[in-house]
């Protein structure tokens, strides 16, 4: 289903911040399944910021933020915010599944689609994470990890156009 897309170099994940997105009038719509099959639709998370985080079990950066923000959702998903993970390869879902319990990671994985990519912008690299602010239009991404202070900055320094 998906293409195996290249690590990116250490040296400019250190660096990565979030790259604002011209900001499209309507609001991005989409469903995505979690693991057990049941969809989760954007809109249900309306009115709070949507991280969508974009990872492989293969790929040791995108494993490395993963506990960052997990503690990031458990902070702010009864309040502001909400972290989607989006699983992005070929992976029998009951693996996927161990995988994750072994991981301890509370937030909602779900599995990518290509049609998802073709919505919000072509991945170059893994992890790459979006921003969906509260009225569900895309509004930020990095090619690279990520950081809870990283969010919440960008967050904070937000201005609704």
């Amino acid at each position: 289903m998906h293409k195996r897309i290249t690590l990116v170099p250490a040296l400019f994940m250190a660096l990565a911040l979030f790259a604002p997105m011209s900001v499209a009038q309507k609001p991005v719509e989409f469903t995505l399944s979690d693991l057990d099959g049941k969809g989760h639709p954007l809109s249900s998370v309306r009115g709070k910021w949507v991280v969508l985080n974009f990872w492989a079990t293969w790929c040791p950066p995108c494993l490395e933020e993963m506990p960052d923000l997990d503690r990031f959702h458990n902070q702010h998903k009864d309040k502001d915010a909400v972290v989607w993970g989006i699983n992005y390869e070929d992976i029998d879902v009951k693996e996927l599944r161990e995988f994750v319990a072994e991981l301890k990671i509370t937030y909602p994985i779900l599995q990518g689609t290509d049609n998802l990519e073709k919505l919000l912008e072509p991945l170059n690299g893994l992890p790459t994470t979006f921003l969906i602010n509260p009225q569900g239009q895309l509004v930020a991404s990095v090619e690279g990890p990520v950081t809870p202070e990283s969010i919440e900055q960008f967050i904070q320094g937000y201005e609704q156009p």
